[in-house]
């Protein structure tokens, strides 16, 4: 069957889709976003995590075909979507529920990486990446992407979550390198970063 969504803010197609075959497997191997990684394929580590009409979902669990005329953002999409809900009044007021409503999601549109993006010089990154980035979060970076899906969309809903919030949130991503707590403060350090900037106290 072919399947079309929004992946990342431009419209997709695949084509010869099974009706077995997982949206994790649509997105890495027909699509070439590899960022999503395949772990457990069982729901259990969240590292293939993605945002399906917003909500925060285990790639590996959901048909290709479940995503049809859907919209998917994943951790390649994280800097766009976030600077893009910055510019549209953001949903991290605590109001929002399910996430980003498809109509503000279908206003924005990924840019591709330039030359840059291979080396890793002068890429632009979400403030969520930039805390795991500067609160030493980062080891092996097989489950990084999932937290990061996660964690964005814990820091759009609830803008000053809680540790137990913080931990509720990504209660569902598996870390096998840390014992989490650099995790905890990179979301502490993008949540400190983004109240800064609400209230005017630094950048």
């Amino acid at each position: 069957m072919r399947v079309k969504f929004t992946v990342n803010g431009r419209e997709q197609e695949a084509d010869d889709v099974w009706e077995g075959e997982s949206l994790l497997y649509v997105l890495r191997e027909r699509m070439g976003l590899p960022g999503s990684k395949n772990a457990c394929e069982q729901g259990e580590c969240g590292s293939c995590t993605v945002r399906l009409d917003g909500v925060p979902v285990c790639s590996c669990l959901v048909a290709a075909g479940q995503a049809e005329g859907r919209e998917v953002v994943t951790v390649e999409g994280l800097a766009d979507y976030a600077e893009q809900r910055a510019q549209h009044g953001g949903c991290a007021t605590g109001a929002c529920g399910a996430g980003t409503s498809m109509d503000a999601a279908q206003r924005w549109q990924a840019k591709p990486a330039g030359a840059d993006g291979q080396t890793g010089e002068q890429v632009k990154l979400s403030p969520i990446q930039r805390a795991f980035i500067d609160a030493g979060a980062v080891q092996c970076g097989f489950c990084t992407p999932g937290l990061l899906v996660a964690a964005d969309e814990l820091l759009e809903r609830n803008a000053q979550p809680s540790d137990a919030d913080i931990r509720e949130a990504l209660s569902g991503n598996l870390c096998r390198c840390t014992g989490y707590e650099k995790i905890l403060d990179a979301v502490r350090l993008a949540a400190a970063r983004g109240d800064a900037q609400t209230t005017g106290t630094g950048a």
